[in-house]
């Protein structure tokens, strides 16, 4: 049977209501492919997955059937690639979680099962602080590892500014919509889509005839979350849909990282809140994150690049007497300073967050 009609039947599977990972590999366990699936009455499939509510009748095969049929034309006019979950291109990452797509449609060139590979999200309401931590973030990492492949949502805010400087410092970037291939959204975004087709790429687990609804932008999470080693949140509220991958990437037992921010900041607390509740690790540094993936840096280290370049004058005045010193006590700062301590403290604790210094016992301060 030729490729292009068994991928009608696979894609038939999906549109099937109630139709799901678990039905689909109980169904191809028992019956062998998609293709004799679609042999079956209804009823057999029933017991098959012994289901007590309605899933499987004759004229829901029917319809799914003339639906995917429609489907393979969209996809062989717009050279989109389908993958079913047991093909060997299927993002292996996501095919272990346990919600994965039955079946992705997949336009661009990136590896999907390359070595490396993170997500980075955020608020659609991304500040300057967030978005000059991601430009110079992805221009360090894209140093050490250029073969890492970011993933995000393709959203306003942290999620496009990902996908952008991806694309300047020549990482592959992947979007996961939450929509068919038939349109995009945000529109603003086209021109960046288009851009990452060629070092990178589209993916959606939606066909083109799927209707766009809210609850599909919450559902492509898993996906973003799914096909990562890690998460990394750049800003989100308190409250934040960042906040939802943080949580589905936890359920996946992946690693979660999280840009800390001011307490002041609406757009910093969810990431203040992760890391205090312990369900994400401070990140300050692209070295932060290739030491908790275990990512080796090469030999040839590039000249570190600041994140926070632009200091005040108490915290310039800090770090100069820590490089003076080496190692100080918060009182022999407040002195040296002539500062009084509470401001000592806070200018501290300012450069804690920017990675900038580290504190040890006994009041012990020295820069990172």
């Amino acid at each position: 049977m030729a490729l292009c009609e068994e991928t009608i039947y696979q894609i038939a599977l999906t549109r099937i209501k109630g139709m799901n990972l678990l039905l689909a590999k109980t169904l191809l366990d028992t019956i062998g492919s998609a293709s004799e699936i679609f042999k079956e009455k209804g009823q057999n499939l029933q017991n098959i997955c012994k289901l007590q509510t309605p899933v499987f009748s004759d004229e829901s095969i029917k319809t799914a059937l003339e639906t995917a049929k429609r489907e393979i034309d969209f996809i062989e006019k717009n050279h989109i690639i389908p993958l079913f979950f047991s093909d060997p291109e299927y993002p292996a990452r996501l095919n272990e979680c346990i919600d994965a797509p039955i079946l992705l449609y997949y336009r661009g060139t990136a590896n999907l099962n390359s070595s490396k590979i993170i997500s980075i999200v955020g608020t659609r309401h991304a500040t300057n602080y967030g978005r000059d931590f991601c430009k110079t973030l992805l221009q360090e990492l894209s140093r050490w590892f250029p073969d890492l492949i970011i993933v995000s949502g393709l959203a306003y805010g942290i999620d496009i500014c990902a996908h952008r400087e991806a694309l300047n410092n020549k990482l592959q970037t992947i979007g996961i919509l939450a929509h068919g291939m038939n349109t995009l959204y945000p529109a603003t975004h086209r021109k960046t889509a288009a851009e990452m087709l060629s070092c990178g790429g589209l993916l959606t687990e939606y066909s083109s005839q799927h209707p766009t609804h809210k609850g599909n932008f919450v559902a492509r999470n898993r996906i973003v979350a799914g096909m990562s080693d890690a998460t990394l949140i750049i800003e989100s509220a308190e409250k934040g849909g960042s906040l939802i991958t943080a949580g589905i990437a936890e359920s996946y037992h992946r690693d979660v990282f999280a840009l800390p921010g001011n307490i002041q900041n609406e757009y910093s607390k969810g990431c203040n809140q992760l890391i205090r509740n312990n369900r994400a690790a401070l990140v300050t540094s692209a070295r932060d994150i290739a030491d908790a993936m275990c990512w080796d840096i090469p030999d040839k280290e590039p000249k570190q690049i600041s994140l926070f370049p632009e200091l005040n004058e108490t915290e310039t005045l800090l770090m100069e007497i820590l490089e003076e010193k080496g190692e100080c006590h918060i009182n022999q700062l407040t002195i040296i300073g002539n500062l009084p301590a509470s401001q000592v403290l806070a200018t501290l604790l300012e450069l804690e967050f920017k990675g900038l210094v580290r504190p040890y016992p006994g009041g012990l301060y020295r820069k990172s």
